[in-house]
């Protein structure tokens, strides 16, 4: 638990929202979440759902993926190839994809 509470403060810093001022729209918004931080309230001593419900929001806010990326340890050579080869395998998946999508949707307008 104080090694997850530990990777996020170092993560997010020194209070990033005091020193940096707030921006308009969707930015604001995300900025004053990564503030607040995630907050979990302990009932009747129960810890464990705590952490569960603790666990839930961080894999939703996306601070999970965010810690897992800033890993401080080396990568090795062959590892970054074969995490390269996939992220470029899912990229052309999901251009492939939207590609078919962008060909249904345009013949469902012009009625074919």
């Amino acid at each position: 638990m104080n090694s997850i509470a530990r990777r996020l403060s170092n993560l997010f810093g020194k209070s990033a929202c005091a020193t940096e001022p707030l921006n308009s729209g969707r930015h604001q918004l995300q900025q004053l979440q990564q503030c607040r931080g995630i907050r979990v309230r302990v009932f009747n001593g129960n810890l464990e759902s705590a952490l569960a419900l603790m666990q839930r929001k961080m894999t939703s806010s996306g601070i999970e993926r965010m810690i897992k990326k800033e890993q401080r340890f080396h990568i090795k050579n062959s590892e970054k190839r074969v995490l390269a080869r996939k992220n470029l395998e899912r990229r052309l998946r999901s251009e492939d994809l939207a590609r078919k999508l962008k060909a249904i949707m345009i013949k469902k307008v012009r009625g074919l």
